[in-house]
């Protein structure tokens, strides 16, 4: 493969659209997500009302990239060999004696070294994305609430209204229904919760357009949400912009399924109608599959096999299964990159919303967990007299196996020429050489040039 990748080599742009082109203000909407659910599981199904009262502290435990295991409520962080790097029991961190006696040196119990691990399934769950970490928080909490009731009886059995809350707050109608607590807010008042698309981010994808691209944006929220945020992010002509948009999309399950398994459908009044036989022309669609997406793509660019790039934020959803299934070309937007340099989160937020919103600073969800250590590597602790090694994460790992590029956000690359050449990570197998525009400093310090 090429060792240079180039946007004006692709005949086709897809984004997805919560934390890719639509950014958040994650200190606002971490407290939200998270108070979407508390207050479900508190008032509906009796959880302890402690679980409504957060400090600026307890955020400090989410961190991309923890496992939970639903079993045992142990929250884990992964070496890139599937070995446990640290844990903890709901909130609490496990010593490295209590780490050494349940988790040893093997491979995590649920550890695939293939793709296979990038499933979810019901014995565990992965937080890889902006949308999962305000849960990673509560689940932990709703753990220790659970330890102290039951003097640790195990297995858990919480997550089933997890999941409620999820369906309260998310389902298909909830936007149009005003339910729950995360779409009224947003509505009330998005400002507090949005950051809107700079100009040159918008200036960015009319140039793409201009240069004959195909734009598409395919993301999993519901067609009612994605006209409010991209209406304020991008504006009433946002439609313009993309020749598809695909909403509901389902992903992953979007690579991953047979046509048969996820058909296309239209949409009236954001209602999905009747399932498609195939995709015959570009428009605005619910659902789908990447296998009849890639037939309408054939059509409209004339080309045998269109080069497909995709940018997203979840490894889960977007960047694994849109490389692994579809062979697109993928950029991973890595917001931990934002909040890497001299330890601040570079323009978290713009000034005129700093201060604006009461309440007690809470850590940046894209920032250093001081629980958690580095997204990016970890130390192992060496035998007695030996010095500790440092060794990559598992999440670290996936970004150089799965995405063309990594960048902290799309403004980071709107001014470039379409066609730059960016270094691949596969260029030279490394770790570092597809991070635009530095690799994290924890990768460059010395220490990493001896990682395992």
């Amino acid at each position: 493969m090429a060792q240079h990748f180039s946007l004006a080599a692709c005949d086709v742009v897809g984004f997805d659209l919560d934390h890719t082109l639509c950014r958040y203000n994650l200190p606002e909407s971490a407290r939200l997500i998270y108070n979407s659910f508390a207050q479900f599981l508190v008032r509906e199904k009796g959880y302890d009302k402690e679980l409504l009262t957060v400090t600026p502290e307890d955020w400090d435990f989410c961190c991309k990239g923890l496992a939970l295991d639903l079993e045992d409520g142990n929250f884990i962080k992964l070496a890139d060999n599937g070995t446990v790097l640290r844990a903890s029991h709901g909130t609490k961190m496990l010593t490295p004696e209590a780490l050494e006696e349940e988790y040893g040196q093997k491979e995590w119990k649920h550890f695939l070294s293939d793709s296979g691990t990038a499933c979810r399934s019901g014995k565990y769950y992965f937080y890889d994305n902006y949308f999962d970490l305000p849960g990673a928080l509560l689940c932990a909490r709703v753990v220790d609430s659970l330890t102290k009731q039951n003097s640790g009886q195990k297995p858990f059995d919480f997550w089933k209204d997890i999941v409620a809350g999820i369906q309260h707050n998310y389902k298909m109608s909830a936007f149009k229904e005003n339910c729950g607590i995360y779409f009224p807010e947003i509505k009330r008042d998005p400002g507090r919760y949005l950051h809107t698309c700079p100009e040159s981010v918008k200036k960015w994808l009319r140039q793409l357009k201009n240069a004959g691209k195909i734009l598409m944006l395919i993301t999993s929220s519901h067609s009612d949400y994605c006209r409010l945020l991209c209406r304020y992010i991008l504006g009433n002509d946002f439609e313009d912009l993309f020749d598809i948009v695909i909403t509901n999309a389902l992903k992953p399950g979007f690579f991953s399924h047979l046509p048969s398994q996820r058909p296309f459908r239209t949409l009236e009044n954001d209602e999905e109608q009747e399932a498609l036989p195939s995709l015959d022309k570009p428009g605005w669609y619910s659902q789908g599959n990447a296998v009849h997406l890639y037939e309408l793509l054939k059509k409209m660019t004339g080309q045998p096999e269109p080069k497909v790039v995709y940018f997203g934020d979840s490894m889960h959803s977007d960047i694994f299964p849109a490389s692994h299934y579809s062979n697109w070309e993928t950029v991973l937007i890595l917001e931990e990159l934002r909040g890497d340099r001299d330890g601040k989160p570079e323009d978290a937020e713009p000034l005129e919303k700093k201060g604006k919103y009461e309440g007690p600073k809470a850590k940046p969800l894209n920032a250093l967990s001081k629980k958690w250590g580095s997204f990016f590597i970890d130390s192992v602790s060496g035998l007695e007299n030996t010095k500790d090694s440092l060794v990559y994460t598992w999440s670290c790992k996936r970004i150089s196996a799965y995405s063309t590029i990594a960048i902290p956000s799309i403004e980071a690359i709107a001014e470039l020429p379409l066609d730059y050449k960016f270094t691949r990570f596969s260029s030279n197998n490394s770790k570092t050489a597809g991070y635009y525009p530095n690799p994290p400093l924890v990768l460059l310090n010395d220490g990493m040039l001896t990682a395992k």
